[in-house]
């Protein structure tokens, strides 16, 4: 992790608190933080402990990170957008595998990922330090979210910058694990820990921060906050990451119940939305209160991400100048060739993709400049679709269930083919669901790698991308320029 200036560590989160704090003002994020606040303060008071909290849902919500680009690099690696303008700006060599440690993208998201670790990791000793400040369930709860936001970092770099954990039950490097708030310069040199240290890390932060996250929160802080089901939400999608079912089903079990209509019966409510189309004109947009969003990043006009980090910056077509630039379209090779996106389609998830001259957008994501779009990190659909997966063998007829339940959602007459769901097809008949379901939303490169494939090649008229076979070169990203001249332990992958 790169740190410049000495000084500037005497003040914790200068200024971006503000971006979350300002975004719900009516429940648990209205508190305003300190925007130039001595390290020796800011856990001075339960407000101020509050504003650090805050702090490290604004580090992971940057545009830098988790406020957009995290989610559009995942996705323009794989096979389903085609660059429309080439402009190094907006992911060009992420799309076109063309990356080197110092390329904008590797630096930035490293340092966006890393600042966030670094936040959670002094909420963590602050809160400790000052817990009598604080009633005992509120302090518990500040440290579980801090370890839930700190274990979605460190998945999210696992991503990109470390091989999937299939390629050698994850004994290859994978980041360094700082576990301690750092102050000064002492802290840079780490070495990089194992993938499956790292996950190791993940899982016992996810499993300490259950019991201390809120059961339920107020209405108007659904989703937006951990609770103890979207840590468990998060558990399946580590534990298939890893290829281990057995501990999806075991989590899943916890907030999907046996028989349809799926849902969770204890916590936070989840639950599919009646139609794809509520979840983003709804959820994302501003309703933090839908049943399908297990966990989303608000958006206010204050703090949005900035120019080009954005979901519908990216994806979504012009809407009188003021909406999206049109910098990625649907490949028509892609999973847009499936026949839910067909003419004459009856599936609503075709409704989420608009024509613009020549090529077709997405548009789940829809509000102009400046891009107010919740961010969907975690949906109910996505656990069902994990658990579809996870079953596949075990309990096919829940897995076709499952799968069922998501298709018919968004198509309530569609019967999947008997041969689509024989045992030799079903879970490619998931996976393909999976990428419809979730296009868009940062899931194709992860998935693509946990399951030991390779990227395809693809083109357009501008530019092309070459096949990536498994863990060839470029199959990962390089380790940021700024952390291997400030890290003297790092090995650059």
């Amino acid at each position: 992790m790169k740190i410049k200036i000495n000084n500037r560590l005497k003040y914790l989160f200068i200024a971006a608190p503000l971006l979350f704090a300002t975004s719900c003002k009516k429940n648990f994020l209205n508190t305003a933080p300190d925007t130039s606040l001595p390290i020796e303060d800011a856990f001075s008071s339960p407000d101020r402990i509050l504003s650090q909290v805050n702090g490290i849902y604004a580090g992971v919500k940057t545009g830098q990170f988790y406020g957009g680009r995290y989610l559009i690099y995942n996705d323009i690696r794989g096979e389903d957008f085609i660059v429309n303008k080439p402009n190094g700006v907006t992911g060009l060599d992420t799309w076109r595998f063309n990356l080197v440690s110092n390329t904008n993208e590797v630096v930035n998201l490293w340092g966006a990922i890393f600042a966030a670790i670094n936040r959670a990791n002094l909420v963590i000793e602050g809160v400790n330090a000052n817990a009598n400040l604080l009633s005992p369930a509120t302090a518990k709860q500040y440290i579980a979210e801090a370890k839930f936001l700190r274990a979605l970092c460190y998945y999210s770099a696992l991503q990109l910058y470390a091989k999937p954990y299939i390629t050698d039950n994850g004994a290859s490097l994978g980041v360094p694990l700082r576990l301690k708030g750092e102050k000064d310069l002492t802290g840079n040199d780490l070495k990089r820990s194992t993938v499956a240290e790292v996950y190791t890390q993940i899982l016992k932060d996810l499993n300490e921060a259950e019991p201390d996250l809120a059961l339920t929160l107020p209405a108007t802080s659904i989703s937006i906050r951990a609770t103890r089901n979207t840590a468990i939400a998060f558990k399946t999608r580590v534990y298939l990451s890893m290829g281990d079912l057995s501990s999806v089903v075991t989590e899943a079990n916890k907030i999907v119940t046996a028989t349809a209509p799926f849902k969770a019966t204890t916590g936070t409510p989840l639950q599919l939305e009646a139609n794809i189309t509520n979840v983003f004109s709804g959820a994302y947009v501003g309703n933090a209160t839908a049943t399908e969003a297990v966990l989303s990043f608000p958006m206010a006009d204050l703090d949005a991400p900035g120019t080009q980090n954005q979901l519908a910056y990216y994806y979504n077509v012009s809407i009188n100048q003021a909406g999206g630039n049109e910098e990625y379209f649907l490949n028509p090779s892609g999973i847009f060739a499936n026949p839910v996106f067909a003419a004459g389609s009856t599936d609503a998830r075709k409704s989420l993709t608009t024509v613009s001259g020549a090529n077709t957008y997405l548009t789940k994501f829809k509000k102009p400049s400046p891009y107010t779009d919740y961010i969907p990190v975690i949906r109910y659909a996505e656990v069902l679709l994990n658990l579809a997966e996870a079953t596949v063998v075990s309990d096919p007829a829940r897995s076709i269930a499952l799968l069922t339940a998501v298709r018919q959602r968004s198509n309530p007459g569609y019967i999947f083919p008997a041969t689509d769901l024989l045992p030799a097809n079903l879970k490619n008949t998931i996976l393909t669901e999976r990428r419809i379901e979730l296009l868009g939303e940062g899931f194709r490169s992860p998935d693509v790698m946990r399951l030991g494939a390779g990227f395809a090649a693809k083109s357009g008229t501008q530019g092309s991308a070459p096949a990536i076979p498994f863990n060839t070169a470029g199959y990962i990203w390089p380790i940021s320029a700024n952390e291997v001249q400030n890290n003297k332990l790092i090995v650059q992958n």
